[in-house]
């Protein structure tokens, strides 16, 4: 046997080796190249197979006449970029006349196939312009966040989409959000990635975790408010709403209403005040909303009523006062009283783990993605963390947050704990927590000497 031989033997053992115990490397050493041969050589045929291609012209048909020439082929949509990513290719394509973006989605399937890849999607960027996106292995299976990534102030990377791209959570362009799960579904990790993604941003975080605060206490260092209890909880929700009148206040009095001053620099929430008057923005997070609409007499009926009424107001009208909504739940349905269905209604970001039953999803997308039911009831159960988000405009992907234990969670609490901010309106409930102890000095063997 010859050294070439040998050599790609060699190639071939280790290609297969990747392939089957690390994906992302194969796909970074092998994959791309071969996927990138496979989609240029097959192009034409895979367009025309899938219907993607449109006759010639009458005036390239008349000229073909006119010359006595073949008659000319269909055209497929032309390449416009062709980028290999660390999860995929990004295809990037110029319609013809007569085409539509829904007929590239429709065939995703087909293209999936016929280029090998394990993933499809795609997307119009403007008018006769499409992106399809295609990734190499499954992106999902292990879940690895980029090293580049586009941060920015109140703009959170929490999951990686199918797609190969990051998922963020954006509290400016979506102010409240809605997470469902059953338990054991991925939603406490979901929540501590927000947390630690949250953590080193200029930004207050209020807890509710009514289960005892086993879930946010431990994180108690990086929140400025916690309640661990439905009554602990009203008080603190109460005091939110007063918090955001007095924001407001503040807006009216710096709004700088005047014939001098252009429409952009008028105030309208708090990010058009000037950096040294703005307030401190607000991130609420309800670890379990069940448990503040629940009741068993009549005290309770009012004490809840009045938690609804509070987070219905916040939701309403707290982007603009900087406060934004973060709700967990295993359900969130009528079954829950009066006012739940309108809080809902508010909660413009929707994400669901697995649900037990079709009616749980549909409480998250129901209203919004009806497409989306279909592929939340359908997530197993042996694949933590695996969610589908969606928002408003009905637009959905499936996610999954890369795992973050509890104690990591805390140790980045810990670690930007000077950045917690003091909120007057909430100073009563400030967690009571012990200061980061110092670092370990190591014993001398000696004994120390004595007088």
């Amino acid at each position: 046997m010859t050294w070439p031989t040998v050599l790609l033997l060699v190639v071939v053992a280790t290609a297969g080796f990747l392939r089957w115990r690390r994906p992302a490397w194969y796909w970074l050493t092998f994959g791309v190249t071969l996927a990138v041969l496979r989609v240029l050589v097959r192009y034409g045929s895979v367009m025309d197979a899938c219907g993607l291609t449109v006759p010639p012209s009458r005036w390239r048909l008349t000229l073909a006449r006119m010359t006595n020439r073949p008659t000319p082929e269909s055209r497929a949509p032309r390449i416009l970029r062709l980028r290999p990513t660390r999860t995929g290719l990004v295809l990037r394509l110029k319609l013809r006349p007569g085409q539509d973006a829904f007929d590239v989605a429709a065939a995703s399937d087909r293209l999936r196939h016929s280029f090998g890849m394990y993933g499809v999607t795609s997307r119009e960027l403007r008018s006769s312009v499409v992106e399809i996106r295609m990734t190499g292995y499954d992106v999902l299976k292990r879940v690895q966040m980029p090293a580049k990534i586009d941060a920015r102030p109140m703009r959170v990377p929490v999951a990686l989409r199918e797609d190969g791209s990051v998922h963020y959570r954006d509290y400016r362009a979506v102010p409240h959000g809605l997470t469902l799960g059953a338990t054991e579904s991925g939603k406490s990790v979901y929540q501590r990635n927000l947390v630690a993604g949250l953590a080193p941003q200029h930004v207050a975080l209020v807890g509710i975790d009514c289960k005892q605060g086993v879930e946010l206490f431990p994180l108690a260092r990086r929140f400025s408010a916690l309640a661990d209890n439905p009554d602990t909880a009203l008080e603190l929700l109460e005091a939110l709403v007063s918090h955001m009148g007095d924001v407001y206040q503040l807006i009216r009095a710096e709004q700088r209403v005047s014939v001098a001053v252009p429409d952009a620099e008028i105030a309208a929430d708090i990010w058009d005040l000037p950096e040294d008057l703005r307030p401190v923005p607000v991130v609420v997070l309800v670890d379990e909303v069940a448990e503040l609409a629940l009741f068993a007499s009549k005290e309770e009926e009012k004490r809840r009523d009045r938690i609804i009424t509070a987070l219905v107001r916040l939701a309403q009208l707290g982007r603009a006062a900087g406060i934004y909504l973060e709700i967990c739940g295993q359900r969130f349905g009528s079954e829950l009283g009066k006012g739940i269905t309108m809080l809902r209604a508010q909660l413009t970001g929707r994400t669901a783990h697995r649900v037990n039953d079709e009616t749980s999803a549909n409480m998250a997308f129901g209203d919004i993605a009806p497409d989306a039911v279909l592929a939340a009831i359908q997530i197993p159960a042996e694949t933590r963390g695996l969610a589908i988000a969606g928002d408003s405009t009905g637009g959905w992907h499936r996610i999954r947050a890369p795992h973050t234990s509890l104690r990591q969670a805390v140790n980045t609490c810990n670690k930007y704990a000077d950045r917690t901010p003091d909120l007057p309106a909430l100073a009563a409930f400030r967690p009571a927590v012990a200061p980061v102890p110092s670092a370990r000095v190591p014993l001398s063997k000696t004994a120390p000497a004595t007088a």
